[in-house]
């Protein structure tokens, strides 16, 4: 039996980073993960043609760029090969007329932008941007900051002397309101508000969703601030810096091991067994999982509460996602305004809002969207290094798709029982292609080769995908900051002492950001030691 201080159950990036500093600490940690690979949803492979290095899952780093993790590892990290890229744009919109609105990361020229698309909306953007300056640290709190403890009690009083119960009130409506009333009741152009909105399909909502609005500014904000970062060479550098780091402070990380059981004995969380072996944990096991994995799957019966068995049955997922990775014989030939499209990280090909919507609710109710939004990730224009010389590739999602189709909005294509069939998929995906080769005038030819990876596929990938839901639980706000993952449990401990549950599932959400790792990273060795150690 191999003994250790933690254990972390999968390798996604909350793991990854709660290890990181744990080992930092003295501990001896070990990583164990079912996949070949390490990161979860961070993979880079040459799975079209070789020479291509594709992000299969995620692909951009900002949350990563400007989160407390990166800040304390951010040395340690790059000495051990990690290098971030960055452009001057990193998302723009395309109309379907052909016509685009951009962000940039500068202030001044998106004034200006937004300016002429419409008058006072330049204006409007500085306000926004002066507004939410005021509260950022208050916004990026909530979202990296164990809401139910003492320190969620201190930012609450940070917040109530700034903004005074009348600023606190106003704050909190606007963290319950939608991406359009925001939008609508901001800018005039409905450019800027196609610019905007689909960002909100990022975080598994809608435009009319409860908690969109403030998501949208969050995004907006970090987006101008911090741009679209990757790391040359592939996501997967992160995950390697990572595990790298683990392993030279004496920690251990363990690919193609299925953990079936975390052991409990006296009430307290000892370990965790495989089918061949058993891993000890003399501190603390720390499960990176769903909560119906692990309170009705690696937890024995006896030790979870019958509410907790009912509420982790009840836990919401929200919509699929299809990934589509194309590599091309050269630089797309966008329509319009070309050559600013061909340096932009992010292109949304979309209706604007109302497209958005109507997409949205299309698969919400099950149905394949008619003239889905399409995300179209540049990843060559950020990093050269990822394909051959004056080869290009796109990185493309599709967030408005339901769990199990059991139907098509357009009537065309034929759905078999809520499943997604290999000839679905690829159906589905031609039907992308087709819209997105309205755009990009040379696209059909340029395609060496396409890899389409269904909600089923990705489901398949990685078991916190269920469904194909790439944040691993619908953040609809009744299951969201202290009501993330289940509303009697607003925190990371659980009812087994020295077990804690982390992730995407978990406060503060989805995002490559690792801060529910931190968090606990934190709580378990005390902010006196942590300080200590980061010398803050």
């Amino acid at each position: 039996m191999a003994a250790y201080d933690a254990i972390f159950v999968g390798s996604g990036i909350n793991s990854l980073v709660g290890a990181s500093v744990l080992a930092r600490a003295g501990w001896k940690v070990c990583v164990l993960e079912r996949n070949s690979w390490f990161g979860g949803n961070i993979r880079t492979a040459e799975i079209t043609v070789p020479g291509f290095r594709h992000d299969l899952f995620s692909g951009w780093h900002p949350l990563f760029t400007g989160s407390e993790a990166y800040s304390l590892l951010k040395d340690a990290l790059h000495a051990r090969g990690l290098e971030y890229l960055n452009t001057r744009y990193p998302t723009a919109t395309l109309f379907p007329d052909g016509s685009a609105a951009f962000l940039s990361t500068s202030q001044d020229e998106n004034r200006a932008h937004f300016e002429s698309l419409t008058s006072g909306d330049g204006e409007a953007w500085d306000r926004v941007v002066k507004a939410f300056g005021r509260q950022a640290d208050i916004a990026f709190g909530l979202l990296g900051t164990e809401l139910w403890s003492s320190d969620g009690v201190r930012l609450l009083l940070k917040a109530l002397r700034r903004f005074r119960i009348r600023g606190s009130l106003e704050f909190t409506s606007e963290l319950l309101g939608s991406s359009r009333d925001w939008l609508t009741s901001t800018f005039g152009s409905e450019r800027i508000h196609g610019l905007f909105a689909p960002w909100v399909l990022h975080t598994g909502l809608g435009p009319e969703g409860a908690g969109s609005g403030f998501m949208n500014k969050l995004i907006a904000f970090a987006l101008q601030t911090g741009g679209m970062p990757v790391p040359k060479g592939g996501g997967a550098r992160l995950a390697d810096s990572l595990v790298r780091l683990i392993c030279d402070q004496g920690g251990e990380c363990h690919s193609d091991i299925h953990v079936n059981k975390v052991l409990v004995r006296s009430g307290k969380a000892c370990g965790v067994c495989t089918k061949d072996a058993e891993f000890q944990a003399r501190r603390a096991v720390l499960c990176c999982v769903t909560p119906q994995q692990l309170y009705l799957e690696l937890l024995e019966r006896k030790v979870v509460p019958d509410w907790l068995v009912e509420s982790s049955r009840h836990f919401r997922y929200g919509r699929g996602d299809m990934q589509i990775h194309l590599a091309l014989s050269g630089p797309p030939q966008w329509r319009g305004d070309s050559e600013r499209l061909s340096k932009t990280a992010m292109v949304h090909v979309a209706d604007g809002i109302n497209g958005i919507s109507r997409a949205v609710n299309e698969a919400e109710r099950g149905l394949l969207p008619t003239d889905p939004t399409v995300v179209v990730g540049q990843p060559i224009s950020v990093d050269p290094s990822r394909a051959p010389a004056g080869r290009w590739i796109f990185w493309i999602q599709l967030q408005e798709l339901p769990r199990y189709p059991i139907g098509d909005a357009a009537g065309k294509l034929e759905t078999t029982s809520g499943t997604w069939t290999e000839k679905l998929r690829e159906q589905f995906a031609d039907r992308v292609v087709a819209k997105l080769s309205a755009q990009v005038s040379n696209l059909e030819s340029a395609i060496l080769k396409r890899v389409v990876l269904s909600p089923a596929d990705l489901a398949a990938s990685n078991v916190n995908l269920v469904g194909g839901d790439p944040y691993a639980g619908s953040c609809a706000p009744n299951q969201f900051f202290i009501w993330r993952p289940i509303p009697g449990l607003p925190h990371h401990r659980t009812p087994v002492a020295g077990l804690y549950h982390i992730g995407a599932s978990t406060h503060p959400g989805p995002g490559l950001h690792g801060a529910s790792g931190l968090i606990v990273a934190k709580q378990i060795l005390g902010n006196r030691r942590y300080r200590q150690l980061f010398r803050q």
